[in-house]
């Protein structure tokens, strides 16, 4: 099993038995997270933003408009710090200093690179894809306008962690018979039933895929 490069900014020290470092664990919350935090410093400034994504082995797929403030930069070779969350639970201990949560998270480092040309097109199909298998084969596809109007960042990923609390309270033993009430609330996401547009052509159906995404869920 491949394994991510542990570096000193990347090696988890607070409840390391929690820490993941091998591929398959790592890109299975990236993928199924809907939203990528982007960090960056720009004028000596932090910065985050959220931002959709794809991915493609190592490399996240950015997008966005060519003023984007964060795709200039994101391009532009610097260091970036990538965040994706995914909220399973929130744990109630009986006291307040043991409430957590359950999660899956990955926190990963790399470089931008911006894409031009078949590489653009291609971030974009797999950003397309992450939010529905298929989509790009089934939508209208970008016009050169629209291509020109957009920036695609491809960060390759040089190091990351995935961190992921499971179970219920970690409750002091002293605390075990009090009167206080403990225990998970389970967080479920799911789809919904799709919501055609308005304005929809008569006798164009849901597409299967979309139907497979629903049923499939996260």
């Amino acid at each position: 099993m491949e394994k991510y490069e542990q570096g000193p900014h990347s090696k988890v020290r607070r409840l390391p038995e929690r820490a993941h470092y091998d591929e398959e664990t790592i890109h299975s919350i990236i993928d199924s997270a809907l939203i990528c935090h982007v960090g960056f410093i720009q004028g000596g400034r932090p910065f985050v933003i959220p931002c959709i994504h794809g991915r493609g082995g190592r490399t996240v797929y950015l997008h966005g408009a060519k003023a984007s403030r964060l795709l200039g930069e994101a391009g532009s070779g610097m260091g970036l710090c990538l965040a994706f969350t995914s909220v399973d639970g929130i744990v109630l201990a009986r006291s307040s200093f043991h409430s957590s949560m359950n999660y899956r998270s990955v926190v990963a480092f790399g470089s931008g690179r911006k894409l031009e040309g078949t590489d653009k097109v291609e971030g974009l199909k797999a950003i397309s894809d992450s939010l529905v298998q298929g989509r790009w084969e089934e939508a209208r596809e970008p016009t050169e306008k629209e291509l020109l109007s957009t920036s695609v960042v491809a960060v390759d990923i040089d190091q990351a962690t995935a961190k992921i609390r499971t179970g219920g309270a970690n409750d002091d033993e002293e605390d075990l018979n009090g009167p206080w009430w403990a225990g998970v609330l389970p967080l479920e996401r799911r789809f919904l039933e799709p919501v055609p547009s308005e304005d929809l052509k008569a006798g164009v159906g849901i597409p299967k895929n979309v139907s497979d995404r629903i049923e499939g869920g996260f």
